[in-house]
């Protein structure tokens, strides 16, 4: 017993010290299947969308959600303290090292001075005796040290990489809307005669996809963190990002270059983060771009409508019966940038409970910034009554 519980828990302290070492300092992805971390949040988030995801309130809902990210890390870090106070209590028994305050050296007494050494706290009621005892306790300690310094400097790197992906979101809402939209955002870009500026917003919002990709691939938990407002996220910002730049691409517009380069780079980031959350494609989903949608975008950006159409096939029969002849469907090299993408971004939003942005604005939404909390409250409550003048009281 007492070799099995030694080979036990050295294999515990390795294999949690290596995952570690492959969560927080390696800036890779590891592909092995089988490692702690993986496995912890593919089963606890697993659980916790099934717990919340039926859920009716919306609001609810995404408070619940939101909180799954930050709460998990915190259990991850508990987690791995736990394994390695245990790992190391196997250790201490199984080399029937002798402590002062109890000769007998029982798992119980190995395990609470195991916690006492981990955590540094040095009780002083339970002391080692033996060699083995003591150079157990100064590796113990010492890893406690690291394992601290570890948690101490991990949190404000994933923070960092928080705050720098949603303040690159939040430049969407006055550009896009809420929930941002390729239409509205080419719309009021031609409204504004700015169709020029995309030459300094799509390469912008590459850097932002490259960061986006390293970041999350360097620490995946970072892909369960919410954004402040539930009409708005990373895939909803990448998806958003990708239209935009499939409808330049396609219609010849301002800024083709550009988009090329952009489009190249959020594909890239959509695709190998698909990968890292194990989400397979789907490419049987319903067409995120229905009919009325399409001839809506045509009518929003006219500039350019007929060049999004181009080498597209003639409308069918009960098209032109219906009265639709002068709205030809989306050209095949539309579809085809579709493709590349849009199967992808479907798997991470179904994972990740998430919406897909409209193609084009549901009309009569404000945006995030144009509304406050106080005039939602107001618009719920009934109208303040008027007091009358003092000579009709």
């Amino acid at each position: 017993m007492h070799v099995v519980a030694a080979i036990a828990g050295l294999t515990l302290i390795v294999i949690i010290l290596s995952d570690a070492f492959e969560t927080v300092v390696l800036p890779r992805r590891v592909t092995r299947q089988i490692r702690f971390t993986r496995l912890f949040y593919r089963y606890s988030w697993l659980a916790w969308r099934k717990l919340v995801g039926g859920l009716r309130r919306r609001r609810r809902r995404e408070t619940l959600l939101s909180v799954f990210g930050p709460l998990s890390l915190l259990l991850l870090f508990q987690s791995w303290a736990m394994a390695l106070i245990l790992g190391f209590a196997l250790l201490q028994w199984a080399c029937g090292t002798r402590l002062h305050g109890d000769p007998t050296t029982g798992f119980g007494t190995a395990l609470y001075y195991s916690g006492t050494t981990f955590t540094t706290l040095g009780l002083g009621d339970v002391q080692p005796f033996s060699r083995w005892a003591r150079l157990l306790t100064v590796w113990e300690a010492g890893t406690g040290f690291g394992f601290l310094a570890l948690v101490i400097g991990y949190l404000p790197v994933i923070y960092q990489a928080f705050s720098r992906r949603e303040s690159t979101i939040s430049l969407l809402d006055a550009r896009a809307g809420s929930p941002p939209s390729a239409g509205e955002l080419l719309r009021r870009a031609a409204e504004a005669h700015a169709l020029h500026e995309l030459d300094t917003l799509l390469p912008r919002f590459e850097q932002w996809a490259a960061e986006v990709l390293e970041s999350h691939i360097s620490y995946p938990v970072l892909t369960l963190f919410r954004s402040q407002h539930a009409n708005e996220s990373w895939v909803a910002a990448l998806t958003t990002i990708l239209d935009c730049c499939a409808l330049l691409m396609v219609g010849r517009g301002a800024g083709s270059r550009s988009a090329q380069l952009t489009f190249a780079m959020a594909r890239h980031a959509v695709v190998d983060l698909a990968q890292v959350l194990n989400t397979p494609p789907q490419f049987s989903r319903p067409d995120r771009m229905p009919e009325p949608d399409w001839r809506r975008l045509q009518m929003m950006w006219p500039g350019q409508g007929r060049e999004l159409a181009a080498g597209a096939s003639a409308p069918s029969p009960q098209q032109a019966k219906n009265g639709l002849a002068g709205d030809p469907a989306p050209s095949p090299q539309l579809s085809e940038l579709r493709r590349l993408y849009e199967p992808y971004v479907h798997a991470l939003a179904d994972y990740l409970l998430l919406e897909l942005p409209p193609w084009v604005p549901r009309e009569g939404v404000p945006d995030n910034w144009q509304t406050s909390a106080w005039e939602r409250a107001a618009q719920r409550l009934p109208p303040p009554e008027v007091p009358l003048p003092d000579d009709h009281v």
